[in-house]
């Protein structure tokens, strides 16, 4: 960034400039949150009250492989965004993303299909 010189500027035009770069920087800020989630981990405790489930629910998931963990010694730890992640996988579509997956389908069958 070059240097600057500034001789004059009038309060309107100070004001405006400091504005314009507070903008720039929360819209910077606020990409960098968005692109970098923070990850943390949780023990069986933490995700039990993340997941508002009971403990014993917890380790059953744990015993079944059905929830992503890790294992160092006879402790448990778990990774929030992997959490989050876990889910999101369980989310069920809406009946708009149905519609557009089966008219999508259809029209690849169309397409490429052995009798088109």
């Amino acid at each position: 960034m070059q240097a600057v010189t500034i001789t004059q500027i009038t309060p309107p035009e100070l004001e405006a400039l400091i504005e314009v770069t507070v903008r720039k920087v929360l819209s910077h800020a606020k990409l960098q949150s968005q692109q970098q989630p923070t990850d943390e981990l949780l023990t069986v405790q933490d995700t039990a009250n993340f997941l508002s489930l009971s403990v014993p629910t917890v380790y059953g998931l744990i015993s079944r492989g059905q929830i992503p963990v890790m294992k160092r010694s006879k402790r448990c730890y778990f990774s929030r965004v992997e959490l989050i992640n876990y889910l999101k996988e369980g989310r069920k579509k809406t009946l708009s993303e149905i519609t557009v997956e089966r008219d999508e389908y259809l029209s690849s069958k169309k397409k490429g299909g052995i009798n088109g």
